[in-house]
């Protein structure tokens, strides 16, 4: 009853916060609260048909605070549903938050299961951590067992940091990793727990650790097999930057190798950054029921400025990706196929046309899709790109460096001042293409089938004045640009 009371006060709260929210930058088809802070995706799965996705979320206000688990469903992964709050902190297993985990259907009964978090001295950010689990019958109302917590505290040899599982079934066991700090190196590492009955937990040991120059604490892990090889995806923090490469505060990436559940041994390459713009961590995968392995991450970083919180509302979740892993053990993403249903106006722009300069289509929408080809060997510009105008000095610009081949997104005049371009390296002999997604206040570029992405956040306050395709330093041959008006999903 006392958790179902403060469900229901956060509830309120929430409400109350609506009533008066700005919705000036609210997005038109990604996954928000309702109001107020939400950060990483949790428990992504697919229940009796539906697809449900949590998040860490204060109802109370727009900044990070006590954690909770915001909860929507969909049947397609397009249009979402806002359920009400899964899980409230408070209780002796999780007095001060229920922070990230995954969620699991074992047979009919859906359970999530999450990092308890306790301070022994906020002041000073003084803490402990333990992992807990709360089940489900209907996917909406959730009962934390009596069994909290099912792990008490980590191994020895680890820091007080320890959080975040990811749980799945392999055979008749289910495994847990959680992210971790070695006490002795200070260094993030990824743990392994097995179970028959996700009550019970032993202890197996270390999957993987930095080598020490992956940072001092690894967060959000997820481990999967894909195509005959094992992805282990996971957030460093406090990786330093390099060139063009983690140029984020925190990280996101994974390691691709071969594993053993009989040894625990986990034989992989190098660390690759997924995705490369200014807003992207904590992601979360999970298998469908079409076999697919999809991902959605926290569109934001921390200690970004962000602009929504004066309008009582902070973060956003990515769009839906379909992973997949190339021959040289290159994670691919691109958005879902359902993602089509969104599509609304079409307009083909331009096909097997040549371009200098710039050629301007007026279209004042700020729910876009823009899909654009370059054909690369009938084109002597040195760059070619997408701009997307405001009105009056306003222009997010994407551009492909032909000679020095990198993809450059330019956010400087769309509300980022400071630290406002990415750049990533894309091979491209023949042919450039590039997929981007423009909501209200983000934009995620698929270039090259999934080669590359770069997701960030925008923050335009002008009227929106066109797309314009461009050419420098010669012309450009364009294969084909169409672009879609896309559905408002929460109108």
């Amino acid at each position: 009853m006392i958790t179902k009371n403060r469900i229901q006060q956060a509830e309120e709260a929430l409400q109350q916060t609506k009533e008066s929210m700005n919705e000036r930058f609210r997005l038109g088809y990604h996954i928000m609260a309702p109001a107020n802070w939400i950060n990483d995706p949790n428990g992504l799965v697919q229940y009796k048909g539906e697809y449900h996705v949590f998040y860490q979320h204060h109802p109370y206000d727009e900044n990070w605070g006590p954690m909770h688990w915001g909860h929507v469903k969909s049947k397609d992964l397009v249009h979402w549903e806002h359920l009400p709050i899964a899980l409230a902190p408070g209780d002796v297993c999780d007095s001060d938050g229920c922070f990230s985990g995954s969620a699991v259907d074992n047979d009919g009964e859906l359970t999530l299961i999450y990092t308890g978090h306790h301070y022994t001295d906020k002041k000073n950010d003084v803490f402990y951590q333990n992992q807990n689990i709360a089940v489900s019958t209907d996917g909406v109302t959730f009962e934390k067992v009596g069994e909290n917590p099912v792990i008490v505290a980590p191994p020895e040899d680890s820091t007080h940091h320890f959080r975040d599982p990811k749980v799945w079934k392999h055979e008749d066991t289910w495994y847990m990793i959680l992210g971790n700090q070695s006490i002795e190196e200070q260094s993030g590492r990824v743990i392994l727990y097995k179970s028959s009955d996700l009550r019970k937990w032993e202890y197996i040991g270390v999957l993987a650790q930095s080598d020490g120059s992956h940072g001092f604490m690894w967060e959000c892990p997820d481990f999967f097999e894909m195509d005959g090889k094992y992805v282990l995806m996971l957030s460093p923090q406090g990786m330093e930057a390099d060139g063009d490469n983690y140029n984020n505060l925190f990280q996101t990436g994974y390691f691709v190798g071969d594993y053993q559940y009989e040894t625990n041994l986990f034989q992989h390459g190098s660390f690759i950054e997924l995705d490369h713009g200014h807003d992207f961590y904590a992601v979360q995968t999970f298998l469908d029921d079409k076999g697919r392995r999809i991902a959605i991450g926290w569109m934001d970083m921390w200690e970004a400025d962000m602009p929504t919180k004066k309008d009582g509302w902070c973060g956003a979740l990515t769009l839906p990706r379909e992973l997949k892993l190339t021959s040289d053990n290159k994670v691919l993403m691109n958005p879902v196929e359902e993602l089509t249903l969104l599509r609304e106006l079409e307009h083909d722009v331009c096909a097997d046309k040549s371009i200098s300069g710039t050629h301007l289509v007026e279209e004042k929408g700020d729910l876009l899709e823009i899909n654009v080809e370059f054909d690369l060997n009938l084109t002597s510009a040195s760059s070619v790109g997408v701009k997307l105008r405001g009105a009056k000095e306003e222009e997010t610009i994407l551009t492909y460096d032909i000679k020095e081949q990198k993809l450059i997104l330019d956010c400087s005049k769309s509300g980022k001042k400071e630290d406002s371009v990415r750049r990533v390296s894309l091979q491209s002999d023949s042919k450039l293409s590039l997929q981007v997604f423009i909501d209200r206040s983000s934009i995620e570029v698929f270039a090259n089938e999934g080669q590359k992405t770069m997701t960030s956040r925008i923050y335009p306050t002008e009227e929106r004045a066109g797309i314009e395709i461009f050419a420098e330093g010669g012309e450009a041959l364009v294969a084909d640009c169409t672009y879609w008006n896309l559905k408002d999903i929460w109108k």
